[in-house]
């Protein structure tokens, strides 16, 4: 069976249209209405003419973070009078395909996440023939500028990995589990890797099917009660966190949970001390500074980086700060 897909067109000045038939790929019909709703009503900032651009992206199905760099890339169009298009597949080949489709429907600009980079490689270097200027976002920072896209927007994995390993130290930690819900996602490596470079304890790396949540609850809570010297569960996305609490307390553990990335639920947990901390990439403004750094280049020949990626995270989130960030992760912009 096809995956479901979804591009998600933006119309300015009043009016929404869609370009291609679909509904929200996560979040849920309010999250989409709102979305709409601030997209119909805003107005364009400038009277540049009304390129497409096409954000496909490896996203499954529910997964919330997504929803935050999508609502930061439709705003950014809003302002620059963009129509912007939306897709995703967690599936890589099926990605490349959808990156295929947007080289076929001649946009303008194309922004890519490359989570599974050698999938990828044919499809973005054939956006490059077509004369159509490519940016990476999220994922593929090492790839980023060897595949020719004009820069890569996101935070470095490694680097953030070895902030989640420090921050470890600080606690005292010495026994960790990094939870690796999609397997072949480079990303997801470099994080776990980047974790084991810093901390001065152990790290063992568990893989999930992200896509099934009981059974990466069972999964982690059958860990747990195995070895009870686990005082560390590390979660790579902020869906995978809540279910990581309930399988220590399946498991009767005393384990802190700790995650990448940030959303209304985790600032929750974070202010009642429910999750030790969080590391923020900032996913709103990967969407919002893919769409705005393309317009600048369609418009002004504008590149940023210098050959380096442009760096959204970390930002090590703990509970002091996690009640400053929640009118913000309510809003779906955090």
């Amino acid at each position: 069976m096809a995956r479901f897909r979804t591009w998600v067109g933006i119309a300015l000045a009043g009016a929404l249209s869609v370009s291609l038939a679909g509904c929200s790929s996560t979040g849920g019909k309010r999250a989409e209405d709102a979305r709409k709703a601030a997209a119909a009503q805003g107005r364009a900032a400038v009277n540049t003419p009304r390129w497409t651009f096409a954000m496909i992206t490896h996203s499954g199905d529910g997964d919330t973070f997504w929803d935050i760099v999508q609502s930061g890339a439709e705003q950014a169009a809003v302002k620059d009078n963009i129509n912007f298009l939306y897709s995703h597949d967690d599936e890589a080949q099926q990605q490349a395909q959808l990156v295929d489709a947007a080289v076929d429907k001649k946009v303008d600009g194309i922004i890519v996440t490359l989570a599974k980079p050698d999938a990828l490689k044919a499809a973005v270097a054939r956006a490059e023939k077509a004369g159509i200027p490519v940016i990476t976002v999220n994922s593929g920072s090492e790839e980023s500028e060897s595949f020719g896209a004009l820069t890569h927007i996101g935070q470095d994995e490694t680097i953030a990995g070895q902030a989640v390993g420090e921050e470890l130290n600080k606690r005292g930690r010495k026994n960790a589990l990094c939870i690796l819900h999609e397997q072949g996602n480079v990303g997801h490596e470099q994080r776990c890797d980047g974790v084991a470079k810093t901390f001065h304890g152990k790290v063992e790396k568990l893989y999930v099917n992200g896509t099934n949540m009981p059974d990466v609850q069972s999964a982690i809570g059958a860990k747990l009660q195995a070895d009870k010297s686990v005082d560390s569960v590390v979660t790579l996305g902020a869906p995978y966190a809540d279910t990581a609490v309930k399988a220590k307390a399946d498991a009767g553990s005393k384990a802190e949970v700790d995650t990448f990335d940030l959303n209304a639920k985790v600032a929750a947990e974070l202010k009642d001390g429910t999750l030790g901390f969080a590391v923020d990439q900032q996913p709103y403004l990967q969407g919002y500074q893919a769409v705005d750094l393309l317009w600048l280049y369609k418009y002004n020949g504008d590149v940023l980086g210098g050959g380096q990626p442009v760096l959204t995270g970390p930002q090590i989130i703990t509970k002091d700060r996690a009640a400053a960030l929640a009118e913000y992760t309510e809003r779906g912009t955090r």
